[in-house]
C-alpha cells in the first residue's frame, strides 16, 4: 500500500551524497515491490524510486558541489570486487537498484552513494533527466555492451510504449540500425514511429511474427530486444534470423519461456541476459541526452502525492514512455 507520510530526513553516511529530489520517474519493479516479491522482505516503511534527478545538498566525498543539478546511477555495487575494479560494475555479486535495494526517490530528500552522482546537462529539465536513467541505461547496456549492434542491422524492439522501448528505439537509432517497433494500440505504434522506428508491428495480431518476415524479406531481425517475456517469447524467436542476438531483461507478462534447442543450435543464434548496465554505459548514453540525440518519452507529470493515481496507470498499460513524479 502506498502512503504519503512524513519521515526524518535521511542522514548520509560516508561515501553517500544527499540529493534534494526534484523528479523520480516510476519503473514496473515499483508495483512489483509494492505488490510483494517472492523471497524478498523489505523493511517497512520503505521509499521506492530508481529514477531520480535533483539538486545535490551535501556532495559527500563526491567532486560536486551543493546546488549541482544532477541525475542518479540507479545501480549499486560494492565498488572494489574484480568485476567493479573492470569495469564491470552490473556483474558486482552485491549489486542492487536505488529504490529497491534502498530508500529510493519517491521522497524530498535522498540519500544515494556519491559515486553515483552525474552532472545533468543544463540544457535537459529534472522531468527528462528522471526519466532518462534507468532505462536508457538498461537499453544501451542491451544493444551496445550486449548485442554489439552494427549499423545497418535490423532490430526489433518489443514494448514500444514500454520506459525500455522507447529508449531502445532510439538507441538503435543512434548507432545507425533499422528499427521495428512492436506495440498492441495503433496509438502506440504511431507515437513509436515518431520516435525514429522504420516499420511497426501489431502484436494484438495473433501471428505477428509472420510481419516481422515478411518485413524482412523472411531473414527475422538481427536483433530482438525482448523485456516483456511469456506473453511474446514465442514469436520474439521465430522473429530472430540467422545468426541474430536475442537479448532480454525482464519478464513482465510471466518468466517461463520454452526454446526449441535444434533451431537455436542450426540458426547458430544466441540468447543473452542483460540487467541493468555500468556506470559507464550511463555515461555514454548521458551524452546522447546532451546532444539532444536521446530524449526520453514523457508520458505524464504527477505531484508526489498522486504517487496512486501513477501506478494505476502504468499498472493499466496505458502509457507510452516514462510516468514521472515531481517533489
Amino acid at each position: 500500500m502506498l502512503q504519503l507520510l512524513d519521515v526524518p530526513d535521511p542522514t548520509p553516511v560516508p561515501g553517500q551524497a544527499l540529493v534534494r529530489v526534484r523528479a523520480c520517474a516510476l519503473n514496473h519493479l515499483d508495483l512489483w515491490q509494492r505488490r510483494g516479491l517472492e523471497h524478498v522482505k523489505l523493511p517497512l516503511p520503505h521509499i521506492p524510486g530508481s529514477d531520480i534527478s535533483g539538486e545535490v545538498v551535501d556532495a559527500g566525498e563526491s567532486d560536486f558541489t551543493a546546488g549541482t543539478r544532477v541525475i542518479v546511477h540507479p545501480g549499486l555495487n560494492c565498488g572494489h570486487c574484480p568485476a567493479c575494479l573492470d569495469g564491470q560494475d552490473s556483474l558486482c555479486a552485491t549489486y542492487g537498484i536505488v529504490g529497491y535495494q534502498s530508500e529510493g526517490g519517491y521522497a524530498e530528500l535522498a540519500a544515494v552513494p556519491a559515486r553515483n552522482l552525474i552532472a545533468l546537462p543544463p540544457q535537459v529539465s529534472f522531468t527528462d533527466g528522471a526519466a532518462f536513467p534507468l532505462t536508457f541505461l538498461t537499453a544501451w547496456h542491451m544493444l551496445v555492451s550486449r548485442a554489439h549492434v552494427r549499423e545497418g542491422e535490423t532490430v526489433l524492439v518489443m514494448a514500444a510504449g514500454s520506459g525500455v522501448g522507447q529508449a531502445a528505439i532510439q538507441v538503435a537509432r543512434l548507432h545507425g540500425a533499422r528499427v521495428i517497433a512492436t506495440a498492441r494500440q495503433k496509438e502506440k505504434l504511431d507515437a513509436a514511429r515518431g520516435l525514429g522506428a522504420d516499420d511497426v508491428v501489431d502484436t494484438s495480431q495473433p501471428d505477428w511474427s509472420a510481419e516481422v518476415r515478411r518485413l524482412t524479406n523472411k531473414r527475422g531481425a538481427d536483433v530482438v530486444i525482448e523485456h516483456v517475456g511469456a506473453a511474446v517469447w514465442d514469436q520474439a524467436l521465430k522473429s530472430l534470423a540467422r545468426g541474430g542476438r536475442l537479448v532480454t531483461c525482464g519478464a513482465t507478462s510471466g518468466h517461463r519461456g520454452e526454446i526449441d534447442l535444434r533451431v537455436l543450435f542450426v540458426k547458430q543464434q544466441s540468447l543473452l541476459g542483460s540487467y541493468m548496465g555500468t556506470r559507464a554505459d550511463l555515461g555514454a548514453a548521458v551524452e546522447g541526452l546532451a546532444s539532444g540525440r536521446l530524449k526520453p518519452a514523457v508520458d505524464s507529470v504527477l505531484p508526489l502525492a498522486r504517487a496512486g493515481d501513477a501506478h494505476r496507470r502504468l499498472e493499466a498499460r496505458e502509457h507510452f514512455g516514462k510516468i514521472v513524479l515531481e517533489t
